[in-house]
């Protein structure tokens, strides 16, 4: 099960992202029990009426990240990809260690399965972002707006998509960690 390419495509919103990611959440909560911290569904398919790819995103909270949950993800069917660290948002220095990730997937559904350290920057940062853009219609609509016209110019170009959809996301994100610090966000529960 190798890194496939595959053409970027936005559709529209679909009811039945929140019901695929409970059977997800369901299967990894079984694998992992308690080492999962929590279980989030993140990403654009988590925010009800958002275009998207058609991609579930998960996040899987831990405690520190490691060998054992990796070869509990493993021994359910998952495949554990490179290490990875996510993005630095500009203007940011912030050490390795608050980028570092795991990422998993399997065959079947497409899925891109997260897993982040709790107390992390990268941990928080989906999170807001999810719920800030589930209270922020507006901001959905543009960032939507973006990604549909990003897929348009750059349909094959995985790389240029999100050279350009990144930083644009920072944009937004400041707005969003004004907006957490304004009305006292925190990290919300698990939602598997």
């Amino acid at each position: 099960m190798g890194i496939v390419c595959r053409m970027i495509e936005i559709v529209e919103y679909r009811p039945a992202w929140p019901q695929e990611f409970s059977k997800i959440g369901a299967e990894i909560r079984n694998a992992l029990g308690n080492q999962a911290i929590a279980i989030h569904h993140i990403g654009s398919t988590s925010v009800p009426g958002l275009v998207a790819k058609d991609v579930i995103d998960v996040q899987i909270t831990v405690a520190t990240l490691g060998d054992e949950a990796a070869g509990k993800m493993e021994a359910a069917g998952y495949e554990c990809l490179p290490f990875r660290t996510d993005h630095c948002p500009p203007g940011m220095t912030l050490a390795e260690e608050e980028l570092q990730k795991m990422m998993f997937r399997r065959d079947g559904r497409r899925t891109n399965i997260h897993m982040r350290a709790e107390g992390r920057f990268n941990h928080e940062y989906p999170l807001l972002c999810r719920d800030y853009l589930r209270t922020h219609a507006g901001a959905a609509d543009s960032y939507g707006k973006i990604k549909q016209e990003l897929a348009r110019y750059f349909p094959e170009d995985v790389e240029a998509y999100y050279d350009i959809k990144d930083p644009v996301f920072d944009v937004l994100m400041a707005g969003a960690r004004d907006w957490a610090e304004w009305t006292g966000w925190e990290v919300p529960p698990t939602d598997a």
